[in-house]
């Protein structure tokens, strides 16, 4: 995610670190070539450029606009529902922590250090990392590798733990219930990030808005440049920017849990958990935050 200040009238200019720029500029330095090749066929052939008027591509990009406008808020509100079940999985685990705060360090440290796990691993499955590897971290001599989804494995475990503390009457059974609503919760936040990440937007939505953003563009320059002549590049490279860049947003926000320069910061927000419940479990020697590089946030 990039985390930086609002620049001035300059920066908005040159500024590159978070822009969408880099990630299309290829296509726009294509399409200025090709303005270019239509300039100067208007000017040595004339006759077949009068076919094509700019009039249908105002309408046609009046369409393509809404459409487009429809697809980046459909990706947005997945990020945006994404970064709330994250705040939910953070707001659980800070919860569980203090409603464990009377138990013995003993009984108390393998429930959060479970919770740590559990954050851990989420991110890795989230980013198609080593799953097991990442809560093996904070689970020394646990093995979760043969499970399906070591993250929910880490969960049950620390349930399982918890109605043991039951059994030898170190809880009560409210007390039991109040621990598993916080682990509900953590498993409605895997349940909604797994739905998120394992159904993008249908196949044929993306395809048609790519071909028809392309075709518009390709067309442009020859629409265009019987009447603006050597102002077509410019022109067309400025619409270009909007349209391509919008839709390579769209494909950043689709998948909020990737690594690209708009994804959710899943690191950060896991360093986060990890230095609350060490601090939780009285320990000094804290991680540091994670900071922005370059203005990027992972």
């Amino acid at each position: 995610m990039i985390v930086r200040d609002r620049p001035g009238l300059l920066g908005i200019a040159l500024a590159l670190h978070g822009s969408i720029v880099p990630k299309i500029v290829g296509r726009l330095a294509v399409l200025a070539v090709i303005s270019i090749g239509a300039v100067l066929l208007g000017q040595h052939a004339p006759g077949p450029m009068r076919l094509l008027g700019a009039a249908p591509f105002t309408l046609i990009g009046l369409a393509l606009s809404i459409f487009m406008s429809f697809r980046n808020s459909a990706c947005y509100d997945r990020w945006w529902e994404a970064r709330k079940l994250w705040g939910e999985l953070i707001i659980a685990t800070r919860s569980f922590a203090r409603q464990t705060d009377r138990l013995k360090a003993s009984e108390r440290e393998p429930l959060l250090l479970g919770l740590c796990g559990f954050a851990h691993g989420l991110a890795a499955r989230l980013r198609d990392r080593d799953e097991a590897a990442a809560i093996r971290t904070w689970r020394p001599g646990q093995d979760e590798q043969a499970s399906p989804n070591p993250t929910d494995t880490v969960l049950s475990e620390v349930g399982a733990a918890c109605a043991r503390l039951v059994a030898r009457r170190r809880i009560s059974a409210i007390h039991y219930s109040v621990l598993e609503a916080r682990l509900t919760e953590l498993s409605h936040v895997q349940a909604g990030c797994e739905r998120i990440k394992s159904t993008p937007t249908p196949f044929a939505y993306w395809l048609l808005l790519h071909r028809t953003a392309h075709l518009f563009c390709l067309l442009l320059p020859f629409a265009l440049a019987q009447s603006l002549g050597w102002w077509t590049p410019l022109l067309v490279v400025f619409i270009a920017y909007a349209f391509f860049g919008l839709d390579a947003l769209g494909d950043e926000l689709e998948d909020p849990f990737g690594e690209d320069d708009n994804d959710l910061p899943l690191d950060a927000m896991v360093r986060t958990i990890e230095r609350e419940v060490l601090f939780s479990l009285g320990r000094a020697d804290l991680p540091a935050p994670l900071r922005p590089s370059r203005y990027r946030l992972t």
